[in-house]
């Protein structure tokens, strides 16, 4: 459910600006059809209403030496709430975990997205971080082969 009605001015704006979250003001008033002004109040209220959470600059994971692509499906000792709370704490401060999701309908309780340079800092991160963590009963990994897609942009098409 939306959290505030937009319409197809808001959805033109949202479309090029997670193209480009650098585009000026002017240049994306030009690309929606509207003037500056009004353009950059849009803009304003699409923040306010909380729809543009923040303005992110992507970068390049190979070019960064992050080659490594890892799924870690998380299972827990309970699902109590001190022991997720607990976890959920501690994963949020280990840097390579670029998302960390509660989930259900398989035998894991979290998944993990992880990226990482290679297998020592991996089993590094495995041994000394991951399976220290108290209530984590098992540990199941997944590397990825190969990245067929990857989106940033959310989408915008059920906006009329």
């Amino acid at each position: 459910m939306l959290k505030a009605v937009l319409d197809r001015i808001d959805r033109l704006i949202l479309q090029e600006i997670q193209r480009d979250g650098s585009i000026s003001n002017v240049e994306l008033s030009e690309k929606v059809g509207l003037s500056p002004s009004p353009c950059s109040r849009r803009v304003r209220q699409l923040e306010e209403a909380g729809i543009i959470d923040k303005r992110v600059t992507l970068l390049d994971q190979e070019a960064l030496g992050l080659p490594l692509t890892i799924y870690i499906h998380v299972s827990m000792t309970s699902q109590a709430t001190a022991v997720l709370e607990g976890f959920e704490q501690q994963i949020t401060g280990f840097e390579a975990v670029q998302e960390c999701s509660l989930v259900t309908g398989s035998d894991a309780d979290y998944l993990l997205k992880v990226v990482m340079p290679d297998m020592a800092y991996y089993e590094h991160f495995l041994l000394k971080q991951l399976n220290q963590i108290e209530g984590v009963a098992s540990i199941r990994t997944s590397f990825a082969l190969r990245r067929v897609i990857l989106r940033t942009e959310m989408p915008l098409s059920h906006i009329k």
